[in-house]
């Protein structure tokens, strides 16, 4: 039986692994400072499914944490999913307006945050946002000082108790597994994030398909440094461990010696990150003085691979598999990935086949679908392909066809096995470190700043993030712009990966006829400058 039909929904599957797995560990708090086992995670989700309800979150109803992997984030993320609410994740690189823009757009009734991460009170940075946000009616700070009109975590789930256990369990069961699980919202080449809605029924069954392609098993121990507001972190994540049988561990911000204390104290077995978070593993000089002997699976992706990394990670530690795949927020995360028993050089270069049950084709500009190696639009079909774009009907009707395939706006190529090669990434988009950055947004934000009358971005090459963000931008007329006083500006209101690392004030950005930004030039011109 499948998974959706299995468990129907993520609350339904977290109850279901409680009686399977019972006394095993679930999930382990950074530091080990808390353990709880499946049985006990069972009980905490329902603890918060009633502060959920009692604090009057109705079905179909949106809720955001805002927060670092924390077992706190999963308490709450699941409570809100209990009710039968909706989760919105926010992106903790978020500024408070880039944050209330989301909120608002949701309608999100409540907010799970903190006040005290990297010296950051996401309370105080939302306040000082002025943003307008009238449906936001609580907000629950789960770690940190509670400032006034907020209330603490644990003040919360005790509100609870006067939610009885069979109402909250009444409202688990009433989950179908095609109610929206959560709407994640992807920044867009328009300059808007857009919110793409997926239901449980999804959720649960992409992951059975990934977790299987990679052999995720019982037992295993998961240390997760992909972000939980990210699909990554939070379906092929935490969720993915429940579905399996293996322990959550999650980790809150990436640092190699406390990553290697770690993987060598937790004996962790699992650790997937993107290319940049591998090499610097590799590149350690202090490696090999930890035992990372329990190392066995790692997946990775979202920028160029090289083939020497793959080999690198076979040669010098004990990573039996390691996958490579290709996927979207609007793909609930995954659609293409390698095989456990792929060479090196297609796990580097290729992003692997369509995952089970679903469909990926390259098509010309007239929809035909091309020959193997000819270049052509990827496009994707099958239970994986998002709802739509959260009350954005043209958008969803402008990315998902009426035959129901999902254009990417990647372009690759296919090979005869049916494996992709990504060859030009979606639109200008580039990619810092694993993180998406869309140079419409990015222009929008900077344009923002009262100096700026025009802003161009586009992506150059960096050797450790990958590559970076590089600003054209045209001052108003009489002003005088610095660029270090540009970046400067950015870093106070824009999440740090979209922040530009280069600026180059100019007089006029170069058109085309038809008035639009000749971005093929900006970047020759940005890749001339950086070498």
């Amino acid at each position: 039986m499948r998974a959706d039909q299995r468990w129907v929904s993520i609350p339904g599957l977290v109850r279901a692994r409680a009686e399977d797995f019972t006394d095993q560990e679930a999930l382990v708090d950074e530091g080990g400072a808390l353990r709880l086992s499946f049985r006990e995670l069972s009980t905490l989700m329902l603890r918060s499914t009633r502060a959920a309800i009692a604090a009057g979150l109705e079905p179909g109803e949106r809720a955001s944490v805002w927060a670092p992997n924390l077992h706190e984030w999963i308490a709450a993320a699941l409570g809100v999913l209990g009710a039968g609410g909706v989760l919105v994740p926010l992106n903790t690189r978020f500024k408070g307006a880039e944050a209330a823009y989301v909120l608002g757009k949701a309608r999100a009734r409540m907010l799970f945050t903190v006040t005290d991460f990297l010296e950051t009170d996401y309370v105080a940075m939302l306040r000082d946002s002025d943003a307008d946000l009238p449906s936001l009616e609580r907000i629950v700070v789960l770690r940190g000082t509670a400032p006034a009109e907020t209330v603490g975590f644990e003040e919360y789930l005790a509100a609870g108790e006067r939610v009885s256990e069979e109402e909250a369990t009444g409202r688990l069961e009433a989950i179908r597994s095609d109610d929206l699980s959560d709407i994640i919202f992807t920044s867009g080449t328009t300059g808007r994030p857009k919110g793409a809605m997926v239901t449980h029924g999804q959720s649960l069954r992409v992951y059975e398909a990934w977790t299987d392609v990679i052999g995720l098993r019982e037992g295993d121990r998961y240390l997760i440094v992909n972000p939980f507001f990210h699909t990554f972190g939070y379906k092929a994540g935490w969720m993915s461990c429940i579905l399996r049988g293996a322990t959550i561990v999650p980790f809150q911000v990436f640092d190699v010696p406390k990553v290697l204390d770690a993987v060598q104290r937790e004996r962790i077995s699992v650790l997937p990150g993107p290319p940049t978070l591998l090499q610097s593993i590799l590149d350690f000089q202090d490696r090999a003085s930890y035992d990372l002997s329990s190392l066995r699976l790692t997946v990775t992706g979202a920028a160029a691979v090289p083939v020497k990394l793959i080999e690198r990670l076979r040669d010098e530690m004990t990573f039996e598999t390691i996958i490579t795949g290709y996927g979207l927020t609007e793909t609930t995360g995954t659609a293409a990935m390698c095989r456990h028993d792929d060479d090196p050089d297609t796990i580097a270069n290729w992003s692997g086949r369509a995952i089970p049950d679903t469909e990926l084709r390259t098509i010309d500009d007239a929809g035909g679908e091309v020959g193997a190696g000819e270049p052509g639009e990827v496009v994707v079909r099958g239970y994986h392909v998002m709802q739509g774009y959260f009350e954005e009907p043209d958008e969803t009707a402008a990315t998902i066809d009426p035959d129901g395939w999902l254009h990417t706006g990647d372009i690759g190529v296919m090979d005869d096995r049916g494996y992709v090669r990504i060859t030009d990434r979606k639109k200008d988009m580039f990619i810092v470190g694993g993180f998406n950055a869309y140079p419409a947004e990015i222009e929008n934000l900077l344009l923002h700043n009262d100096e700026l009358a025009q802003a161009a971005v586009v992506g150059v090459p960096d050797d450790r993030m990958g590559e970076v963000g590089m600003a054209f931008v045209v001052p108003r007329p009489g002003v005088s712009v610095d660029a270090d006083a540009v970046i400067g500006w950015a870093r106070v209101h824009m999440a740090n990966y979209k922040v530009p690392r280069y600026v180059e004030v100019v007089d006029a950005l170069p058109l085309n006829a038809s008035g639009k930004v000749l971005k093929y030039e900006l970047r020759e011109r940005g890749r001339a400058r950086v070498g």
